[in-house]
């Protein structure tokens, strides 16, 4: 069954990207429908921002809803030895001479949700429980969806389709473009407490990252209503060596840092364990003729830095921009959208950079910042979400202290007339 309406632009997924891009879409007076396979509000993991997803927000219109929340106020990040001594805290406001340098710990199913109603506030349509079944290609291009709807399926076309699909990443899996990351092949264990450790002051609401053997890392993060996020993540091999049992797997963990022990010690846990694994991947192609990704959907880094949320609102609102300047000149090829594909490509290298020389053994800030004191406040940008600008100094600098990955290549459009499941693959 065919939908005939006429629609400028399909978004697959309604989470941070999907509803940033179809928000500024809709408020460009864009048709646009969204389609989301799950009901809001859903669990998500992911809680910590960083201080610049306050402009991307600001234009979304959220910001007074942000500060009139109950979420955590969030003014720094921290880093744990694993003798549980703590380094000085990177407080945001001493860098960031701006209100944005007070970010927040949020719950994702509520943040998510806020920001979808949002687009459909400003005129978006939005389709929940409804998943994409199919992506329409069509003479090598991409010309709508199939979706599942009331148990049929029904097709939707439009000139240009926005794959925010998330984890999913419904585009790249499955025409075998999503690479991944060798070098960052981790695993996560989380779950949540209450009535946990939390310090005092403006450190209550740090993130903090405190280090297990390995190059391994504990995330330590206080959410509303007295609510802890913790999780440890480190190499496969690391974290299964005698047991897969995801509650002795933690448990062994939290002993091999004195801080973690001890913040977690009055605390009761409150949930499940939850686990994933090999996060850090990227498409060989961001977009297409009719077709651009974005947020999760197109890549995803380490965690260690808190940078997926960025990612997602600024590449949801880079790809809203571009989307609209190219039905405005009735160009929706794949090529039209090279420098928007340049600009993420930016934004994650700059992370990426930083998550290798985080899990470079012998990497440690201190001897960085000693030799390069400009240094930390370079790092600094990183760590409140400054990275679509070039930042060649700090990685200069690095380089003498952890060996850093080559740029990839990755992320680039995929040619014109290239039949999509055909296309040269990427090396890993």
């Amino acid at each position: 069954m065919s939908n005939e309406r006429n629609i400028d632009v399909i978004v697959i997924g309604g989470g941070p990207a999907g509803s940033t891009c179809s928000a500024l879409l809709a408020e460009k007076g864009r048709r646009v429908v969204v389609f989301e396979k799950e009901k809001f509000p859903r669990y998500h993991i992911g809680e910590s921002l960083m201080p610049l997803t306050y402009f991307p927000l600001k234009r979304l219109g959220l910001i007074d809803k942000m500060k009139a929340s109950h979420f955590t106020k969030k003014f720094s990040v921290q880093f744990v030895r694993q003798d549980g001594r703590a380094s000085l805290p990177f407080y945001f406001f001493q860098h960031l001479k701006h209100e944005s340098a007070v970010t927040w710990q949020v719950v994702r199913a509520e943040f998510d949700q806020m920001l979808l109603e949002n687009a459909r506030s400003k005129g978006a349509e939005i389709h929940e429980e409804t998943p994409v079944k199919e992506v329409i290609w069509e003479n090598n291009r991409v010309v709508g969806v199939k979706v599942e709807q009331n148990g049929n399926l029904k097709e939707y076309r439009a000139p240009v389709t926005i794959d925010c699909s998330g984890r999913e990443a419904l585009t790249s899996s499955r025409n075998g473009w999503r690479k991944y990351d060798p070098k960052l092949n981790k695993i996560a264990i989380w779950t949540y407490y209450t009535g946990a450790k939390r310090d005092p002051g403006l450190d209550e609401g740090a993130t903090t990252v405190a280090y297990i053997p390995h190059k391994g890392w504990f995330w330590y993060i206080p959410l509303p209503e007295d609510v802890l996020s913790v999780g440890v993540v480190a190499d496969k091999d690391y974290l299964y060596r005698d047991t897969k049992d995801l509650e002795k797997i933690f448990d062994r963990e939290v002993l091999t840092n004195k801080w973690i022990e001890e913040h977690l010690a009055q605390g009761q846990r409150l949930e499940r364990f939850f686990t994933t694994g090999e996060y850090s991947y990227r498409s060989k192609f961001t977009c297409a003729d009719g077709l651009v990704m974005a947020g999760d959907a197109f890549g995803f880094l380490d965690p260690v830095f808190s940078s997926g949320v960025l990612l997602a609102l600024r590449s949801g609102e880079l790809v809203a921009d571009a989307v609209d300047a190219a039905l405005k000149d009735n160009d929706v090829t794949a090529a039209r959208f090279t420098p928007y594909c340049e600009n993420v490509c930016t934004g994650i290298e700059s992370m990426r950079k930083l998550v290798y020389a985080f899990y470079d053994e012998g990497f440690r800030f201190r001897a960085l910042f000693d030799k390069y004191p400009d240094a930390r406040g370079q790092v600094t940008d990183c760590l409140i979400g400054d990275l679509f600008r070039e930042m060649d100094p700090l990685y200069n600098a690095v380089a003498e202290f952890a060996k850093l990955p080559p740029t990839l290549d990755h992320g680039r459009p995929l040619p014109s007339g290239t039949p999509p499941k055909s296309a040269e693959p990427a090396s890993t």
